[in-house]
């Protein structure tokens, strides 16, 4: 086995930027060396990219955790995924996955989110525990510590008809989480419930509101306080009767590592929310364009495995939406990439550049020209170890992960059809 790997002839995307870069080697499960010039040495594993780009390892920045969810995004580039609400025996055993298995994402988590009594995703994953005063809010907290999460997930009811956490209580959500070292995600599903989340000091949001255009006020302030938005595009698309399931399955460059199984998933469409008038989704993007010009920091994130989506393909779509949305294919990338490492301080990754992770995706294209090109997949390394992209189909873990897929669709499908006044379209978290 070669003690190091030495990529040449590439184009190098650094996760900010296109460098002058053609070749990049690493050693040890770290990038040593970056340089114009070939830096191939004797005994290296040389890879030819002939011309296509190297970027970072793409970062999943919002799903939720099943069987097989790390194995299938590495099989589409995706070295890293932040998981938003799961229970702490599933994190637990995603954990010990990520450190055993080379053939698998890395995986940060909230744990259990912070929510009322039955209130949004309680329905899905009780039982859990819940909140109903701020006076319950550090004790929340410290057990979320205890229980090892990265970071603070607050769901946000506002502008819904589900019992929802109180604005006294979100903000001492966000008071206690501070105070000990953690990051604050605020799910929300209107407008109302943004103003109310940005007021209580969060520092990320997840998803972006379509129950009216976001006031332009209001995005100034998020800009202004660093408040990161991860608009979770891929999902919003399917749930308000778009056809990007289907988008992901009918492309060549992602089917042939998708399987006949989640293509049928894929292209069975998004069950509707009923009883409800859903806005237009040329909404979303508009809303994402407004953030895009105030200069808000955006993060790529799927929120799969919601209808319509699967793990790491339908990261490339949300790219691509971004890219629809106004940002330019670099800024997308880096939404991908760079900024959810800076955001959820991740400072070993989402960057190619000496002593960062060896996490890599090469592509035949140029993504910088056409966005779409990340699908065209090579070479996938993660902290140095070349992914095997056949592992996953048709694989035990599949099978696991596709049953555990129908079952928390119909659990969420069921949930909705129950309180037939569920509000917004990104209803899992």
């Amino acid at each position: 086995m070669a003690a190091a790997t030495t990529i040449v002839n590439a184009k190098v995307f650094d996760g900010t930027t296109s460098r002058d870069w053609t070749s990049v080697r690493f050693a040890g499960g770290l990038i040593t060396e970056c340089s114009a010039a070939s830096l191939a040495r004797e005994g290296d594993e040389v890879v030819d990219a002939a011309g296509g780009t190297l970027l970072p390892g793409l970062i999943d920045a919002h799903v939720h955790l099943v069987p097989g969810a790390l194995a299938q995004s590495l099989t589409f580039g995706v070295t890293t995924v932040l998981d938003m609400f799961s229970k702490p025996d599933v994190v637990a055993g995603a954990r010990e996955q990520a450190g055993s298995d080379p053939n698998v994402a890395d995986v940060r988590s909230s744990g259990v989110g912070a929510t009322a009594p039955d209130g949004h995703p309680s329905i899905m994953y009780a039982p859990i525990p819940t909140l109903t005063a701020a006076d319950q809010a550090e004790r929340f907290v410290a057990a979320r510590i205890a229980e090892g999460s990265d970071y603070l997930k607050i769901i946000s009811g506002v502008g819904g008809l589900w019992p929802s956490l109180d604005s006294g209580t979100i903000e001492a959500l966000v008071t206690a989480a501070h105070a000990r070292g953690l990051l604050v995600v605020a799910h929300v599903s209107s407008t109302a419930g943004l103003e109310e989340v940005v007021s209580a000091g969060v520092d990320v949001v997840a998803h972006v509101p379509v129950d009216a255009e976001l006031d332009l006020a209001l995005v100034e302030r998020m800009a202004e306080a660093g408040i990161a938005v991860g608009p979770t595009l891929a999902t919003v698309e399917n749930t308000l009767g778009g056809a990007g399931g289907a988008a992901v399955a009918g492309d060549p460059r992602l089917a042939e590592a998708l399987g006949e199984a989640w293509t049928r998933r894929l292209t069975s469409g998004a069950p509707g929310l009923p009883g409800r008038r859903m806005p237009p989704y040329s909404r979303a993007e508009d809303n994402v364009r407004r953030l895009a010009g105030a200069g808000v920091a955006l993060l790529a994130g799927t929120d799969a495995p919601n209808p319509g989506t699967v793990f790491g393909a339908s990261l490339h779509r949300e790219l691509e939406l971004l890219v629809r949305s106004g940002l330019s294919p670099a800024r997308a990338l880096a939404a991908a990439t760079s900024e959810p490492a800076r955001v959820f301080g991740l400072p070993d990754r989402g960057r190619v550049a000496p002593g960062r992770r060896a996490d890599l995706l090469l592509v035949s294209g140029d993504p910088l020209a056409d966005i779409t090109a990340t699908r065209d997949v090579e070479r996938i390394w993660r902290a140095g170890t070349a992914c095997d992209r056949g592992a996953f189909v048709a694989s035990p873990a599949e099978a696991e992960q596709l049953d555990a897929f129908d079952a928390q669709v119909a659990k969420a499908v069921a949930a909705v059809r129950e309180r037939r006044t569920a509000f917004g379209p990104t209803r899992s978290g």
